[in-house]
C-alpha cells in the first residue's frame, strides 16, 4: 500500500518530537544519578576508612565525632586501670585517681646515711643497726592549686591536627591547626610560649630550604607569610596566623615545623595565652 505525502509528513513529525523528549528524559536521569551520587559522597566525607585504629581503638567505618566519642570511652576505661607493683612476693596497687592526691613525702638525708654505713661497716665492734636520717617533704604544689597555678595551657595534637586550649585546666577551645610536613616535624615535648607578636615580621631561618631568603627578615606585608599574631616556643618554631588563600593546608602536614591557624582562630588564642603559657606537642 502506498504512503501519501500527508501521512509521511504526520510521521516525519512526531519523529521530530519524540527525540527532544527523549533528549530530556535522558538528561533528566543523568541529572538524577550525578545528585544521588554527590549526596552519597557528601556524607561520606568524613568517614574513616576501614582498618583503622587509634591509640588500639579500631574506628574504621566511623564518621568523626562518633570515632571521638568511641575513643574517649575506649581510652577512659584502660586509664581507669589499676597498676600494680610487685617486688618479690610484695605487691602494690595504684589507682589513677589514688595516684593524684597530694600526699606528704619523705626524703631521705643521704649524705648522713652514707657516713653511717660507711662508719658501720669499718668498725670491728659495736651495733650494726644503721638509724635513716629523714625528714618531711610537703608537695609544692596541691591539687587545690594547680588550676591558679596554670590558668591557660595549650595542648597540640599533631596526629588530629587540633590546638586545645585549656582555661584553668578546663578544656575552652578547639582548633584546627597544620603542623610540619614530614622532615620538618613540629617538635614534640614540652615547651612554652617564650615570646608574642602582633603583626610578626618573618625572621627567616638560616635553612636550607628557605633558599635566597634564608637569614633575611621579611617585614609585615603581602610577602610575609606570618600573618596577624606570633607566639614562639621552641626557638624558631612558633604558632602564628596564614593568609586565608592557604586555609587549604589546615588539617595537614605542610608547614616547616610551625603551628599554623586561621586568623581569627589565632587572634583568639593570643588573647588568652600569655607569655610563659605551656605548651604540649604530642
Amino acid at each position: 500500500m502506498s504512503v501519501s505525502p500527508v501521512q509521511m509528513s504526520v510521521s516525519s513529525a512526531r519523529r521530530r518530537i519524540r527525540a527532544p523528549i527523549a533528549a530530556a528524559i535522558g538528561a533528566a536521569v543523568l541529572l538524577v544519578l550525578a545528585l544521588g551520587i554527590y549526596l552519597y559522597d557528601h556524607s561520606r566525607r568524613d568517614l574513616i576508612a576501614n582498618g583503622v585504629t587509634v591509640a588500639g581503638v579500631s574506628v574504621g567505618g566511623l564518621h568523626e565525632n562518633a570515632a571521638r566519642v568511641k575513643i574517649e570511652r575506649e581510652l577512659g576505661r584502660r586509664l581507669e586501670r589499676p597498676v600494680t607493683v610487685s617486688f618479690d612476693a610484695r605487691h602494690w596497687t595504684l589507682g589513677a585517681r589514688a595516684a593524684a592526691p597530694p600526699q606528704v613525702g619523705l626524703t631521705v638525708e643521704s649524705q648522713q646515711l652514707r657516713r653511717s654505713i660507711e662508719q658501720a661497716l669499718a668498725s670491728a665492734g659495736g651495733g650494726r643497726t644503721v638509724a635513716v636520717l629523714t625528714h618531711k617533704v610537703h608537695p609544692v604544689v596541691g591539687i587545690s592549686q594547680l588550676a591558679s597555678k596554670y590558668p591557660a595551657y595549650i595542648i597540640i595534637d599533631r596526629a588530629a591536627f587540633r590546638l586545645r586550649f585549656y582555661r584553668h585546666l578546663k578544656l575552652a577551645d578547639t582548633y584546627e591547626i597544620a603542623v610540619g610536613m614530614e622532615g620538618l616535624e613540629t617538635p614534640a615535648g614540652l615547651h612554652s610560649i617564650e615570646w608574642k607578636q602582633v603583626d610578626p615580621p618573618w625572621y627567616v631561618p638560616n635553612k636550607a630550604w628557605a633558599g635566597a631568603l634564608a637569614g633575611t627578615v621579611v617585614p609585615p606585608g603581602p610577602e610575609d607569610p606570618l600573618k596577624a599574631r606570633f607566639m614562639s616556643f621552641d626557638g624558631g618554631a612558633g604558632i602564628h596566623g596564614i593568609d586565608p588563600s592557604e586555609y587549604e593546608s589546615i588539617g595537614h602536614d605542610a608547614s616547616h615545623g610551625c603551628v599554623r591557624m586561621r586568623i581569627p582562630d589565632v587572634i583568639s588564642l593570643y588573647s588568652h595565652a600569655p607569655v610563659g603559657t605551656p605548651v604540649y606537642i604530642a
